[in-house]
């Protein structure tokens, strides 16, 4: 057996998944990968192309996010 051909060989799905999955009440998208809630449940069924395309917007889509400070605390003193 030749060591240049692979024995078995898998088509692995990528994902931008961190399992840190909170969707951020105003914007939609998950806090932990950016994706949308569509895309999440898309994601097994695109295309690899349209994979890609999504990991390539990701990283822009962490400013969209504002960040949520202080809690139940904040809001109170807020009043």
């Amino acid at each position: 057996m030749s060591d240049d051909i692979p024995v078995w060989t898998r088509d692995e799905i990528e994902s931008p998944c961190v399992r840190i999955c909170v969707v951020h009440p105003e914007a939609r998208i998950c806090t932990g990968c950016y994706r949308s809630i569509d895309e999440i449940g898309r994601w097994s069924k695109m295309s690899t192309d349209e994979r890609a395309q999504i990991m390539e917007d990701l990283p822009g889509r962490a400013s969209q996010l504002s960040k949520r400070r202080g809690g139940r605390a904040a809001r109170l003193q807020r009043k």
